[in-house]
């Protein structure tokens, strides 16, 4: 069991914690951690592109001319697919792109990006913000305090609003509640900055 220094909003260490090894400190499984990003950006697309088949397209009721006779080419429709403004052939149309992960694959892609953040000495824990009130003004001091910069996620309580009014229109900055914590958020960042309320819920239901 490793610890980690649990900073003030000032950047002062006040304390530690121990991160479980379970969680923390396992071998990053790549493949796993690739399958459910996967799932999960899949599961965002819209799949609503959509052409016409030539049972959609209008006009072509009948023949363009005769079947014999005329040294064409036999033709039923100027609806067919050789037809300029004809149907298409094989063209997409409205899907789901979605596919399911089991359960236990997703908690081990997420302790795989937890274990991968502790390992490259990305991931950061604060006591807790206690903002009176909002205010970008603090939430900006609060980063450059604790020495982060560019793409940082913060994972904090879910009813902790008065921090995620402060840091919601900082840019670069994502913000999750601890319910809605995910692989993908967790590595798409330089930084991961939790609460220490959001990391004993963390712990709870990766361990």
């Amino acid at each position: 069991m490793s610890t980690i220094d649990i900073k003030s909003v000032s950047g002062k260490t006040v304390a530690t914690a121990d991160l479980p090894v379970s969680v923390f400190g396992i071998e990053p499984n790549m493949h796993v951690m690739h399958t459910v990003v996967r799932s999960q950006m899949a599961a965002l697309r819209q799949g609503t592109a959509s052409t016409k088949t030539r049972a959609m397209v209008s006009g072509g009721g009948r023949k363009p001319w005769r079947q014999k006779g005329t040294g064409h080419a036999r033709q039923g429709t100027i609806r067919a697919p050789q037809w300029a403004g004809g149907g298409v052939v094989f063209g997409p149309h409205p899907r789901s792109y979605a596919f399911r992960v089991n359960n236990k694959e997703v908690k081990l892609a997420m302790r795989s990006a937890l274990s991968a953040k502790v390992a490259d000495g990305e991931f950061y824990v604060v006591d807790d913000f206690g903002y009176e009130e909002p205010s970008t003004k603090t939430a900006i001091a609060t980063l450059k305090a604790l020495g982060l910069s560019g793409r940082v996620t913060i994972i904090m309580a879910d009813n902790d609003v008065n921090a995620y009014l402060s840091f919601r229109n900082i840019p670069q900055v994502r913000l999750l509640g601890a319910s809605e914590i995910n692989c993908y958020d967790f590595i798409d960042n330089t930084a991961l900055l939790v609460t220490s309320a959001a990391l004993k819920h963390i712990e709870e239901v990766l361990s």
